[in-house]
């Protein structure tokens, strides 16, 4: 019988596949799923509506007290096809931003961008419907909020970087990816398509986490701004005091006599 060496065994890392802060998504994501599916397989629809009620995004239960909805409703998903896909575009987006900025800013990051799209969901919804019996009332779920939030950081970050469109054999700069992505998505806000997928949600994550990624630079204009008009401030005084004491004799005249 045959045998390969050692060094074959070690050419294939998963750790380095899926790095750890992806890796505790995926698992978290998978586990959840698999208790939702465990729970409509045992109570039916009951089951599945369990889930979706105290753990799933209703902004009209969030306003009321619900809060842990923003963060929870992120680990559960629909149906098989949606957790495959949020999930392999998390990790074909995300793996390269995680080893670049580390497991633990990653996570914060991820977790701001969905949390944030959660917050920016319930207010529309509950600008809309402030009574909660129509769409406030219905629960949002997944993690594409978040995953929306990762592809405007890889876009900042990776901008030129060249993401094949499947099926074409065409590629396409990762920032005008993410642009055309985002362009879809508002225009799918302005009509009811009836796809029973939250727009606003997905817009939400995308919004708040280019806000964080360039609060620096916000900051950075502002504190510009401001010692800018320091500056402008202190000549405006100098200038006055210059001209008032240009014409006056010296304070201390010499008393020499020749």
């Amino acid at each position: 019988m045959g045998s390969f060496p050692r060094g074959y065994a070690r050419r294939f890392d998963w750790r380095g596949f899926l790095p750890p802060a992806i890796r505790f998504l995926v698992i978290s994501c998978a586990s959840v799923f698999f208790l939702q599916m465990l729970s409509e397989f045992i109570w039916g629809q009951r089951g599945r509506s369990f889930w979706g009620t105290y753990f799933g995004l209703v902004p009209a239960l969030v306003v009321r007290g619900y809060v842990w909805q923003l963060v929870t409703y992120l680990f559960l998903h629909g149906g098989l096809w949606h957790i495959l896909l949020n999930l392999l575009v998390l990790w074909m987006f995300g793996a390269d931003l995680e080893r670049l900025w580390g497991a633990r800013r990653f996570l914060t990051y991820y977790f701001i961008c969905g949390v944030g799209a959660g917050v920016v969901n319930v207010i529309v919804e509950m600008l809309l419907d402030p009574s909660g019996k129509g769409s406030a009332g219905l629960p949002t779920i997944g993690a594409s909020g978040a995953i929306y939030g990762v592809l405007i950081a890889a876009a900042v970050v990776f901008p030129d970087r060249q993401v094949w469109i499947i099926p074409f054999p065409v590629t396409i700069p990762m920032r005008i990816y993410v642009i055309v992505m985002i362009a879809i998505e508002f225009f799918s806000t302005l009509g009811v398509s009836g796809d029973n997928v939250s727009h606003v949600c997905h817009l939400g994550g995308a919004a708040v986490g280019y806000i964080y990624l360039r609060r620096g630079s916000f900051g950075y204009n502002f504190r510009n701004r401001y010692l800018d008009w320091k500056r402008r401030r202190l000549r405006r005084k100098f200038d006055v005091y210059v001209r008032r004491h240009e014409e006056k004799p010296p304070s201390r005249p010499d008393n020499w006599v020749n």
